[in-house]
């Protein structure tokens, strides 16, 4: 056991809504935090009651709670959101000043960039000096009025909100913190100015898979789905483009059929594109869903479909990639470095080209075959138990 003190600032999980749901830092946390438990002294983790929510499902012991949030909310809405933000933050700041003193060998974790994560975080930093702040930057933010960016009509206001907070994050984050964890290679060269932070200071988290489940669970024996869909139902994820492609689809194969698994703000736009294009007997939302119960619809399903239109990676389509699912994506620059392998790559944002890219796996068995065995090796190095372990390195190395 390593003599370290965790501290996770992870005030922003759960966003408040009173629902299952798991972002990918969020996943990124819980599966470092239940390796590192047995590994380090004591974890401390600030978070509202949505997070311990979250966090409760997947860890049960070898951590402490600290509760800074009680503001929770059925449906999700601006007013809502930025009621949770700032219940958040105040909490997440009062126990930031709570704490009178920390271990010699201590390291403060802001689990994301938003700003209830990221004050509190940077707060204990000037407290104390002794202790090594990890800060994690997943997702630059688009800026709103970008021809890129997802965020259009009313849905402007909460990108510019998103946009202007991650300034002042950024901000501090470049100041203050002793290394920086981001999703990929590009992103992670944004960062490295080689004075504060060089080359060793800036982590390409990636991201990890349970690569053992899947070969626990048997494969059916006939596919129920041509392709599946994970993720949350955010403008970035593409999840509205994906039922406007699978329509295409399905005027060239009628009978093709989609799973659906995720939950978020666009579920309604989702079910009334569905009803508008009759595809009720072709799209199918499973919700929320993890654990054995994913895989189970990985392994009934094809091919791994990833819509994304803004994104800097996105681990959910590498879970499906464990389970021998080849995959379809837009050619993100993010995704070059991130999913070098296992995935057709389709112009951006071309929906006819994307269907027929899936069409194409679904209809040519040697290309399916050559995908499928690229997208298990390279799903084979992102094991979750060898990428927990390279992180906890590198939280180590902070304190050498």
């Amino acid at each position: 056991m390593t003599q370290i003190t965790l501290y996770i600032v992870a005030n922003e999980t759960g966003s408040g809504i009173d629902q299952p749901r798991l972002s990918g830092g969020d996943r990124i946390a819980i599966e470092c935090i239940r390796r590192w438990a047995k590994r380090v002294d004591l974890i401390n983790i600030f978070t509202g009651k949505s997070g311990l929510s979250m966090y409760r499902r997947y860890i049960t012991e070898g951590v402490n709670f600290i509760i800074t949030s009680h503001f929770t909310f059925k449906k999700p809405s601006l007013i809502h959101l930025l009621l949770f933000e700032f219940s958040s933050l105040l909490g997440g700041v009062i126990a930031a000043l709570s704490i009178s003193k920390v271990p010699d060998k201590a390291i403060i974790y802001s689990a994301s960039d938003f700003l209830p994560d990221s004050i509190p975080a940077w707060m204990m930093k000037k407290r104390f000096r002794n202790a090594k702040w990890i800060a994690t930057f997943f997702l630059f933010a688009p800026n709103p009025f970008s021809k890129e960016s997802p965020y259009r009509g009313i849905r402007r206001l909460n990108g510019f909100l998103y946009y202007t907070s991650q300034l002042f994050a950024r901000a501090i984050i470049r100041k203050y913190a002793d290394m920086v964890w981001v999703t990929n290679e590009l992103d992670r060269w944004r960062f490295i100015d080689n004075k504060r932070f060089t080359p060793d200071k800036v982590v390409a988290v990636r991201g990890g898979v349970d690569f053992k489940t899947p070969s626990l669970i048997p494969e059916p024996k006939k596919k129920r789905f041509d392709a599946v869909f994970i993720g949350r139902f955010h403008p970035q994820k593409g999840v509205l483009k994906l039922i406007d492609m699978w329509k295409y689809v399905c005027e060239r194969k009628k009978d093709a059929k989609l799973a659906v698994i995720g939950v978020g703000e666009l579920e309604g736009e989702v079910k009334a594109k569905i009803k508008k294009y009759g595809l009720e007997n072709n799209v199918f939302l499973f919700g929320f869903k993890d654990g054995v119960e994913k895989i189970k619809i990985f392994k009934e399903s094809k091919i791994v479909v990833h819509p994304a239109i803004y994104d800097s990676g996105g681990m959910a389509a590498c879970e499906a990639m464990a389970c021998g699912l080849p995959g379809v994506s837009f050619d993100l620059p993010a995704l070059k470095t991130y999913y070098p392998k296992g995935m057709l790559k389709t112009p951006c944002f071309d929906l006819e080209k994307f269907a027929e890219n899936i069409l194409r796996l679904l209809n040519n068995e040697e290309l399916y075959r050559e995908m499928s065995n690229d997208a298990l090796d390279w799903a084979r190095e992102w094991d979750w138990d060898t990428r927990a372990t390279y992180l906890f390195n590198k939280v180590v190395e902070t304190l050498e």
